[in-house]
Order: C-alpha cells, then structure tokens, then sequence
C-alpha cells in the first residue's frame, strides 16, 4: 500500500524540492506554503472520495443480505412480499452485477480523462443510486429477471468507479501526499462494505421491511450525488474556493511530474508486450484468483451463516460485517509494518510484495479448509475462521495489488484496467458455481467443496506470484520520467482492487 509520509520525504522530497526550487519557483525547504493547511480542499475531496466509494460499495453489496429476506419472509418481517428462488436463480442475480461492471472497465478511464473524473463519477453513482432505489419496484413487477437486468445496468454504472477515483486524485494528490490521501479515499469500499452488512439485517426485520435495505442505501447515494456536485471537482482549477497557496502547492508538485512525462512517456501503448509479458500475466492469474475467493465470500457469506450456522437475519448481517471490519483495520496494520520494514531496509521490496501476498493468500487458504470442516455448533469458531480469512486479505493491499506500479509506472492505471477486468469475469463465474454445486443450501458437504475451491484458487494464485512475480520496471515501460528514482514517485499511490 502506500509509504509512510516521512519515508517519502527521505526517499526523495529534498533533492526534488531543492531541484524544483531552482527550476520551477516552488519555496524552498521549510517554507509555510508546504504546510499551506491541515485540511485544505485537496483534503475535502478526498472526504468526498471516500463517502462516495463507501457508498457505491454499499450498493454493490446489499443484494447479499436482502436476498435472504426476500426468499424467506419468516426471518424478518413477514408483512413483505417474499420470492421463491432457488439457490441457482440467485447465485444469477448475486452474480449478475459483474456482467456490467466487466464491460466498461477498460473505456472508464479514457472518457474520465477525456469528459473529467467527476462528471463520470457521479454519472455512475447517481444512476446506480436511482437504480437500487427501484429494486423492490421491479422484483414486485417483473420477478427475478426484471431484478437481474436492474443488477447488469448497476454494474455497468460502477465500471467508471475507480478510472474516474484515479483520475480524481491523480489531478489532487501532491506527489508526496499520493498514498495517503489515495489509502484514505479507497478505504471506503471496506467501510461501506460493512456499514451495509451491518445494518441491513436491522432495516428487514424493522417496519419498513427488506425493501428498506435498496430506499435508505440507493436515498443515501443520491444525496451523495447532490453534495459531490455541489462542492466535488475535478481539478484544483475547478474549484473557485480554494486557496492561492493549496493550488499553487499541488500544481507545480503535479506540473513538475506532468511536463517530464510528456516529454518522456511513450505516446503509444505496447498492447501486444503487455500479453507476451510473463510477469503481468502472471499478475493478472493472480488477480483473478484473489477475486475468485474474496467474492466467493462477500457474496455467499449470508447465506451459509443462515442455513449452515443457523443465524437469524440480524446477527447474520452483523457478523457478516465483521471480517470486513477486520480488513478495513488490518490493511492499515500492513501497511504500518510495511513502512516500518521499508524505513528500516529490513527486506527488499521483491521480498516484500511476495511476503504480504502470502500472508494475504496463503493464511485465509489454510483457514478456509478449516472452515470446511466446522460443524453448525461450533458457531464461534466458524466466525473466527471467517474473520480471519476476510481480514488478513488486507495484506495483499501490498503484495499484487500495487504491482502494477512496479512492472509499470507509465502504463499502471491500463495494466490495472486489464487485470480488473479479468478478475471481475471471476466475480461472475464465482457465484454461479456456488449455485451448481450447493444444491441443498443445508448440506455442509457441499459447502465445504466451495471452500476447498477458493482455497485452491489462493494457493495456485499466490504460488505463480511467488515463482514468476517481479518488481523490476519491464522495457516495454520505456523512458523514465526525469528525477525518479525507480519509479519511487508513482509507487507510492494505491492501485486499488476492485
């Protein structure tokens, strides 16, 4: 994930603002505009960006809890409209929000540069928002396939998500300032994953029903949309407020950036190196193994808690949350002992991203056997386990997911546009296998397949990564930008997972 400020400072602020001071007019070291605010507009953004990917995640996840309400009325409140589904029909609809999400991951990032990030962003959410907003209206007009349909159209709205965050922050972010504010915006996809799971089982079982689930979290994305369209912006020099001192701070850090990479980068994009390249191949095999366990979980998680642990829909949404609770928090544990490995020169860095992608795979491998193995009474170590699974993949924050970064600084936001795509396919194919091979939702055998399965995905996708995984910048990557060390600069903002 991202490096601590002060070892971003000793990697290469001095000699780049000593350079910048004589070249490009930026105050010397120890000038009160480096420190122009604590919370500056740049930081608001940022607050922005992290309620806005809190809230598309929350979109995106609430289908897991409400479709056991919506197919067992008797859980909750048994005064709304309850649908015979089979387990088939709705690992489709679980499944069916990554049809769309996969197919505008690659042209998300060329219209956000080309129409700006915010207008691409709130496009997509506000039309996700309105989306969910519908959903009960539609499960009650046209069943199933009306619902699937909706879900497709969500997806295809939250494919501009991450270009368009990207793009954002790549306009606000000060290069020295890039993983932070990057970590603090992306970590709303863990806080809207469990303020979802958390309170939706309060929201079935209250006077609204489960159709309260779609009205509050779809209501809470359109308000979102009318404050990031009153006060978001795509650029500092799109924002009329913002003061003379924070513009110029984050202009002439960017601008110094911006001018040796155009004159530098490659103005054309080696597609054909990218597929005959060993060590991003086998980062997207990777990726997509990572996806193939993660949203095996995210998305079946509520239905095995209830009909293996036998849970009610209120402590199932509850404990549901907890592994991703556990993640938010432990992604920045890793990423605290990262920084001290880092400043410390303990490990090298190849060492480093193949360390924290084991302890992210492997550990949450060896956990979900066990978890096969877990009958309905041991109820508290089943949630132990689970725990444990979900929230030590925070650790692969620094293994693959910013490897992009190291094979790529020029082309990272395109190779991390590929591999999403490709592991999003898994995000599809993930659930409809859960659908095929539990056809008795209370038989733990079955169950106990699926986690053998993901644990074998962690095991092989980690295994390539170790053996054939590198962290040295490929030819295709071409020039350099001028006073880089490495590639030291682009590496320190968060390529995020999604």
């Amino acid at each position: 994930m991202s490096l601590d400020i002060e070892d971003q400072k000793n990697s290469y602020r001095i000699e780049d603002r000593l350079y910048l001071s004589s070249v490009k007019g930026v105050p010397p070291l120890g000038d009160p505009q480096l420190c122009c605010s604590v919370f500056g507009i740049r930081h608001l953004q940022c607050f922005l960006l992290f309620c806005g990917l809190s809230v598309a995640y929350a979109l995106r996840v609430n289908l897991s809890v409400a479709i056991v309400a919506m197919t067992d009325k008797n859980a909750t409140n048994p005064d709304f409209d309850e649908y015979d589904w089979t387990e088939k029909t709705k690992s489709l609809l679980l499944s069916s929000f990554f049809w769309g999400y996969v197919v505008t991951q690659v042209p998300a990032g060329q219209l956000a540069r080309k129409f700006g990030g915010k207008i691409m962003l709130l496009s997509g959410v506000f039309i996700c928002s309105l989306l969910t907003v519908l959903t009960p209206i539609c499960a009650r007009l046209g069943d199933w396939q009306l619902v699937c349909a909706l879900r497709v159209m969500m997806g295809l709205s939250q494919g501009f998500l991450f270009p368009s965050t990207h793009t954002i922050l790549s306009k606000w972010a000060p290069v020295e300032e890039r993983g932070t504010l990057g970590t603090y915006s992306y970590s709303g996809t863990q806080f809207g994953t469990v303020v979802m799971l958390a309170t939706s089982g309060v929201m079935a079982s209250s006077v609204m029903g489960w159709p309260s689930i779609f009205y509050i979290s779809g209501g809470v994305g359109l308000v979102w949309s009318v404050v990031f369209f009153i006060w978001g912006a795509s650029s500092p020099s799109e924002y009329r407020n913002i003061s003379p001192e924070e513009k110029k701070l984050i202009e002439t850090s960017l601008g110094s950036s911006s001018e040796d990479e155009t004159t530098k980068a490659p103005t054309r994009t080696p597609w054909v190196k990218f597929f005959t390249s060993v060590p991003f191949l086998v980062l997207t095999l990777t990726h997509c193994t990572h996806n193939w366990g993660f949203w095996t979980l995210l998305t079946e998680i509520p239905s095995y808690m209830k009909n293996i642990l036998g849970m009610d829909i209120k402590s199932n949404a509850l404990l549901s949350a907890l592994p991703y609770a556990a993640m938010f928090l432990m992604s920045f544990v890793f990423s605290a002992l990262q920084s001290q490995l880092s400043k410390r020169e303990c490990i090298p860095l190849s060492v480093s991203r193949k360390l924290f992608n084991s302890i992210g795979h492997w550990i949450p491998m060896i956990t979900l056997v066990c978890l096969g193995y877990v009958s309905a009474n041991d109820t508290n170590l089943a949630i132990i386990l689970l725990t444990i699974t979900v929230g030590i993949n925070g650790a692969t924050y620094l293994g693959f997911q910013v490897n992009h970064i190291d094979l790529s600084p020029n082309f990272a936001g395109i190779l991390m546009g590929i591999t999403n795509c490709a592991a999003n396919i898994m995000s599809i194919i993930a659930p409809l296998i859960v659908g095929f091979i539990v056809t008795d939702e209370k038989n733990p055998e079955q169950w106990r397949i699926i986690f053998f399965i993901a644990a074998g995905f962690y095991f092989i996708g980690n295994l390539l990564f170790v053996l054939f995984g590198k962290v040295k910048v490929q030819s295709w990557n071409d020039a350099q930008p001028k006073h880089s060390t490495n590639g030291k600069r682009n590496s320190t903002f968060v390529e995020s997972q999604h």
